[in-house]
């Protein structure tokens, strides 16, 4: 008989629990979608991202065979810059609503933290993935287009891009997955300050001011560790295509450097939300 009531109080807890994460689910969409910002800024990412791309790929020659660049690293460069885009965006889903006092609406409609947490994270991923994809999938047939007029031609040993080449594939799929990553630092990072100019400063400064501080080392060791623990240098080791060897990381292991960074931040974030008033 205990077992039989403990199974129904399970099954009440996770229907319960069902029930509350759709709604958060809902709520998390509704805001997202009603804020003129947020379609601006997804918008803006798209657009970003494949004008420097289309920059870099008109801009860089190569005049011969084995001038030694790597093609779709560069149609993909603006990742470097969409991203930061992203940070900001994720950043204003928590600090937002801090800001206006609609966190406290939210967690009176559903009391549980940890799964307002993850329905945040959940349509944010869900949005960054939709933006992100169409952003790298631009960017290479941008990319296809122009590269042969800055020199990237069969002659010099470059095929035109294609999603059926295994490394530039894994650049493309790589390149959405850091981007989500960094969004999911941004929402993590955000939770635990809450305040909007200090969380995006943190998500930036960890971005880009590591490849700064490398720059600045003079040991070559200890450049390469830093460039090891760095988001952004270790996360985009995932577009390289040539010359993996040279690389102070490869290219999946360095994903999982950002996506080590991401789950720390809402492993913090998760912590301080539970534990503190709103």
């Amino acid at each position: 008989m205990s077992r039989l009531n403990g199974a129904r109080l399970t099954g009440t807890a996770d229907a319960a629990w069902r029930g509350d994460f759709g709604r958060a689910l809902r709520a998390e969409w509704t805001k997202l979608r009603t804020a003129g910002e947020a379609g601006r800024l997804l918008l803006l990412v798209i657009v970003l991202t494949v004008a420097v791309g289309c920059g870099t790929a008109k801009a860089v020659k190569c005049p011969d065979a084995g001038c030694g660049q790597d093609a779709a690293k560069l149609t993909l460069s603006g990742v470097t810059v969409g991203q930061a885009v992203i940070a900001v965006l994720a950043v204003l889903a928590v600090s937002g609503e801090y800001g206006t006092g609609m966190i406290r609406t939210t967690l009176t409609a559903v009391p549980n933290r940890i799964t307002v947490l993850t329905a945040k994270a959940t349509i944010l991923t869900t949005v960054v993935l939709a933006a992100g994809t169409a952003a790298v999938l631009a960017s290479l047939l941008a990319g296809r287009c122009l590269l042969p007029g800055s020199g990237f031609t069969g002659a010099h040993g470059y095929a035109p891009l294609s999603l059926a080449d295994g490394p530039t594939l894994r650049a493309a799929v790589g390149s959405v997955l850091y981007l989500v990553l960094v969004a999911l630092l941004g929402l993590g990072v955000a939770t635990a300050v809450r305040d909007a100019a200090s969380a995006i400063g943190i998500v930036l400064g960890l971005l880009y001011l590591f490849p700064v501080v490398t720059r600045v080392v003079n040991d070559p060791e200890w450049q390469r560790h830093l460039q090891q623990i760095s988001p952004m240098t270790a996360g985009l080791a995932i577009q390289a295509t040539v010359h993996l060897r040279r690389l102070p990381i490869g290219p999946w292991a360095g994903l999982g450097v950002l996506a080590t960074w991401a789950a720390a931040a809402l492993l913090v974030g998760s912590v301080l939300l539970h534990r503190r008033d709103a």
